[in-house]
């Protein structure tokens, strides 16, 4: 039904519904290249992405949709610039979902993100996408009040009823050509206070601070278990879920990278071919140019 064959990762989360978040790496693995060596070795697979991307974008068969989600500090931002740096812009866009304005709050839940989903030939990032609509509602149920659903149903039963919303949704989605990886930054608590520190003490960076920063970061426990949920619920081959370790930055960026790069090039990208009749009136078209010549 679906063809996609999402790319070997000692990241990629299993589809058996047994992922532990507790279990899951958040710390550079031993054997992981030096800082220098991983950076250079971005700068080759951010290349490699580069030309994919061309290909992607030349053949619009198919659309690229990453999704990243991650507690604040996890590095988001910073990942999708270094992962994209040097990547045609005409040829991927970027979307970053804050809580939901009043006219999103009036739709269905998947109605914002939809409207920005990527085109065939495009790589579309979701930065935060519908999955905080099963996270940060289910650690603060008050939130769904705003969106004024028909039925009043205990938080874990609307969670569920959109974990299937959701299953649906990209299995629509791949069948009808968007390749879905989803990234899910998996940095510690201990890390998370270094960063939210430096954010305090670098002036250039208090912009970054705000007190919601530290009301989050009392309910992580809550956070940890309604990511294990989600994760559970929704890794499919079609829209796996890959649990990147992100104390290290650069480590966190090249793993993201590898995997972009090695999804696109399972993709049978090619050249448009034209028909033998058109071939035939281009070669007009380059004689008369070479005539004025």
């Amino acid at each position: 039904m679906i063809d996609f064959s999402p790319p070997e990762s000692p990241y990629r989360v299993g589809y058996d519904g047994d992922f532990v978040v507790s279990g899951a790496a958040t710390a550079t693995p031993p054997d992981a290249p030096s800082v220098g060596e991983t950076r250079a070795e971005l700068k080759r697979v951010v290349h490699e992405i580069s030309r994919l991307q061309r290909r992607l974008y030349a053949h619009r068969h198919y659309a690229v949709l990453l999704v990243f989600q991650a507690m604040d500090a996890a590095g988001k931002d910073s990942t999708l610039r270094a992962a994209m740096t040097g990547v045609n812009p005409a040829g991927f866009q970027i979307y970053a979902f804050e809580a939901p304005s009043n006219e999103e709050a009036g739709h269905d839940f998947l109605w914002r993100t939809t409207l920005r989903l990527p085109e065939k030939g495009r790589i579309g990032i979701f930065n935060r996408s519908y999955y905080e609509e099963v996270l940060i509602v289910r650690v603060h149920p008050e939130y769904l009040e705003r969106q004024k659903l028909p039925r009043r149903l205990p938080v874990m039963e609307r969670c569920e009823e959109r974990y299937q919303s959701i299953r649906d949704h990209e299995a629509h989605l791949a069948r009808n050509g968007t390749v879905i990886l989803k990234f899910w930054l998996n940095i510690s608590r201990e890390e998370q206070a270094r960063r939210f520190l430096r954010r305090i003490d670098r002036p250039d960076k208090n912009w970054k601070f705000s007190r919601a920063d530290i009301e989050e970061r009392r309910h992580w426990g809550e956070y940890m278990a309604a990511y294990e949920d989600a994760i559970n619920a929704t890794a499919r081959p079609w829209a796996p879920w890959y649990a990147i370790p992100a104390d290290s930055k650069p480590y966190m960026r090249l793993v993201v990278a590898r995997v972009v790069r090695d999804q696109l090039a399972t993709l049978d990208l090619t050249h448009p071919t034209l028909p033998e009749a058109e071939r035939a009136e281009l070669q007009e078209y380059r004689d008369q140019l070479a005539a004025e010549l």
